[in-house]
């Protein structure tokens, strides 16, 4: 393997893990309305568990209202049952041909907590960055072994290892300043 394609793979699964800590923070509730706090919710539709987006529209009407529009309106009783069972903390009630499901605003003691969760995965998240950059220093080192380049290409792919590393931290970093500053928020 060449030291460019180790770099390849290198900053393709960096940047999964950055990607997963996104993932992560989008679905941390913050105070207000985002579609993504229902992408974790199962509906019991059709004799099988099925994804909310997948049985009806969902929207934000609000910063502290989303709402459900079913695609089949005996789906209306699952759809809220199924948002009380994702146990995350909301209240659907059904409205006509809706169902609203109102955020509520949190307290400080619970934005607190959602700190500690946020840190909490961006630190698992530079734990995955560090875990790759060791094993593409040994895939490095490996294919040095092997004869297919030489202790200075070595050297040189490693210090390109490290620039990946603090690229990817730093942008988990950032991801978490930001969501911190907008859970505190007020």
């Amino acid at each position: 393997m060449q030291v460019k394609d180790i770099l390849k793979n290198c900053e393709t699964r960096m940047q999964k893990a950055v990607d997963n800590v996104r993932h992560e923070l989008v679905r941390i509730r913050t105070g207000k309305a985002t579609t993504a706090l229902l992408d974790t919710v199962k509906v019991e539709a059709y004799g099988s568990l099925m994804p909310l987006n997948q049985v009806g529209s969902i929207s934000v009407l609000d910063a502290h209202m989303l709402t459900v529009t079913p695609w089949d309106q005996s789906m209306l009783k699952p759809i809220e049952q199924a948002i009380i069972a994702a146990n995350l903390g909301l209240n659907p009630s059904i409205d006509g041909k809706i169902v609203r499901v109102p955020i509520p605003p949190l307290n400080e003691e619970r934005r607190k907590e959602l700190v500690k969760l946020v840190k909490k995965f961006g630190e698992e998240g530079k734990i995955a960055v560090r875990n790759i950059r060791r094993d593409e220093n040994e895939q490095l080192k490996k294919s040095e072994k092997e004869e297919h380049f030489s202790e200075d290409e070595r050297k040189r792919g490693e210090q390109e290892v490290q620039k990946l590393t603090d690229k990817y931290i730093k942008e988990i970093d950032t991801l978490l300043a930001m969501k911190e500053k907008e859970i505190m928020e007020v």
